[in-house]
């Protein structure tokens, strides 16, 4: 597809009016420089936010995808960890057909080059194929975004995540709490693809050395709302909850030992080990669950503003009130 403009304008989006779909759309709208499409199933009633078209698509028929997908710039992929396997691919393969430069897949999560961490917890593997398959099309490029876990959903979605529950106001703290994490909104994921597809595609000359997203190709854009350790957020919930220590039961354990104890009931066919381990291995000390100490941060070059941490514990505590484990 040969471009005219430096700037994306079309943006199509799978998982529009998802949980984390719908905040990514309502900031792409927002900054009135984008037409979104959303691509959804034809027996889909998922609500999707106003301002956006809809593509209607048939995932057994690939002549439908490339329809929808035919004259976007940008595929972005949200999709539920239990929708189909294939789903992505056939995704990949229709924005190829239909020349799409860009594709954010379904990659949100910790430091996407990590390959340690994508081992021990099991799931690197599975993006790095999409992100290799996208590359041997070679029709488009890839762009992911590392923003570490969500923070609301993490700390209002029990022990096996960052180690509350606060109906029974308990608290595994592991290694005293101290090892810190990046972990990002939901709105700030949302502002920082936005802000990201609104740069420009390539530099205007040679000696323009500002952000574009040509300096992104085939690469992860590092973001987070917050680098803090479990002690963080504790002193958060005391302040936000108006609770002091001596009514949380808090017991302790190591960030490896809860690793190991979640391989073993992962082992032994428990979902709920998966979880375990998934978040104890990010919170091992020196891990680089604090990617950015690391690698650096992306969020002066996007523009993302500083959040109020004890805002989005208040939301974390409601969302805490109906999620389901």
């Amino acid at each position: 597809m040969t471009q005219t403009k430096n700037h994306v304008e079309n943006i199509a989006i799978v998982g529009a009016g998802g949980t984390v779909g719908k905040f990514i759309t309502e900031a792409l709208l927002k900054t009135g420089k984008h037409i979104v499409t959303a691509i959804s199933r034809e027996d889909s009633s998922s609500l999707l936010p106003a301002g956006v078209k809809v593509a209607k698509v048939n995932y057994d028929d690939q002549s439908s995808l490339v329809a929808a997908l035919t004259g976007q710039e940008v595929l972005i992929i949200t999709m539920n960890v239990r929708a189909s396997p294939d789903q992505q691919n056939k995704l990949i393969d229709a924005a190829a057909t239909a020349g799409v430069p860009w594709i954010l897949p379904n990659e949100f999560g910790g430091d996407p080059l990590d390959t340690e961490l994508g081992k021990d917890t099991m799931i690197g593997a599975g993006k790095v194929k999409y992100r290799d398959y996208i590359e041997k099309l070679g029709k488009s490029s890839w762009i992911g975004i590392a923003c570490g876990f969500w923070y609301e959903f993490s700390l209002g979605g029990g022990q096996e995540r960052y180690g509350f529950d606060f109906k029974d106001r308990t608290l595994i703290l592991m290694d005293n709490g101290t090892a810190k994490i990046n972990t990002s909104t939901f709105p700030q994921v949302g502002r920082a693809v936005a802000s990201l597809l609104s740069l420009k595609v390539h530099p205007d000359d040679e000696d323009d050395k500002s952000a574009c997203l040509e300096n992104y190709k085939n690469k992860p854009v590092y973001i987070s709302s917050f680098t803090i350790g479990q002690q963080d957020m504790f002193d958060s919930v005391l302040r936000v909850t108006g609770t002091s220590l001596s009514d949380w039961k808090v017991t302790h354990a190591t960030a490896k030992e809860r690793f190991q104890s979640g391989q073993e009931l992962f082992r032994n066919g428990s979902i709920v080990g998966f979880g375990r381990l998934l978040y104890a291995r990010n919170f091992f000390p020196g891990s680089t669950g604090n990617f950015g100490a690391i690698k650096g941060l992306d969020n002066d070059v996007l523009g993302l503003p500083e959040e109020d941490l004890d805002e989005f514990t208040k939301v974390a505590i409601q969302m805490s009130k109906t999620m389901v484990y």
